[in-house]
């Protein structure tokens, strides 16, 4: 495939630094951190560090997210989750990857946001997703985009425990090459993991003559019927998280916070084998 290079690559060393539920700096009220970082890793993309104090970890289980405030462009608060994709080895910080939409009230106001400026952040209880060890033989992840962020978070576990055996399939959706989010790190991490984690890029909108040599087209079924493991007998044998827009979901797994349906149940994946991020 063609090589897809970031202005400033987000690459992370794998650490399985991982904590139970109940120890992030950040609880059910509101408090503050100040950016102290950012960087460009894709042409709409940021990658924010922002600061803890006192060389703390943030503290946060594997899976579960952040809830960030900020204003809108008429002074309102509007509060968006986003996962990390620094770990608890990252200690006095951590990083947030934030898309600017245009039109995104929460993306455009971190992307405003000064260096120094605080940015307000709590963790709720409904933050918390799956945790890890997932106990599946093998995990599948449907990803769109930004989608991404929640799969870097679980694949530090997954890959950085010594013992873990797990097989992993990604299959990382986006429209176009410059679109897709840390290429590199994902390509360093499949080659280093002896054969655990494969990883499809699929473009749905690049131009026919720019020599991608990769998938095409969004993910489908006979794609997911060539790629991901047999449902087997439930969560114990696959488990498949799925991670993007709305559209995404309603096709694969049904709404985010709805009833389960759409092409994984069509091809036998239980309920309880599939984690809506």
């Amino acid at each position: 495939a063609a090589k897809c290079e970031s202005p400033a690559p987000y690459s992370s060393e794998l650490y399985a630094a991982t904590v139970p539920p109940g120890e992030c700096v950040f609880g059910e009220e509101w408090s503050s951190a100040p950016l102290v970082k950012r960087e460009l890793v894709a042409h709409d993309t940021i990658l924010l560090t922002f600061g803890l104090p006192d060389d703390t970890p943030l503290g946060l289980s594997t899976c579960a997210c952040l809830l960030v405030k900020g204003v809108d462009a008429a002074g309102g608060d509007v509060v968006r989750p986003y996962t990390p994709v620094s770990t608890n080895a990252m200690r006095g910080s951590f990083e947030l990857m934030v898309k600017v939409y245009d039109g995104g009230a929460l993306s455009t106001f971190l992307d405003r946001v000064t260096m120094g400026e605080q940015v307000e952040f709590k963790h709720i209880p409904f933050n918390v997703k799956i945790q890890y060890p997932f106990g599946a033989k093998h995990v599948g992840m449907l990803v769109g985009g930004t989608g991404i962020t929640p799969m870097l978070q679980a694949l530090h576990a997954l890959l950085g425990t010594v013992d873990d055996e797990t097989q992993i399939t990604l299959i990382d959706s986006n429209k176009n090459q410059r679109d897709i989010l840390a290429y590199e790190t994902l390509s360093a991490w499949e080659a280093a993991s002896n054969g655990r984690l494969r990883v499809v890029h699929t473009l749905t909108r690049e131009p026919s003559d720019s020599g991608w040599t990769g998938a095409r087209g969004r993910i489908d079924r006979p794609m997911l019927d060539k790629l991901l493991p047999a449902p087997g007998a439930g969560p114990e044998d696959a488990l498949v998280f799925v991670c993007g827009p709305p559209a995404m979901y309603e096709s694969l797994s049904g709404p985010r916070q709805g009833d389960y349906e759409g092409v994984l149940k069509e091809m036998g994946f239980s309920q309880a084998q599939v984690i809506k991020f």
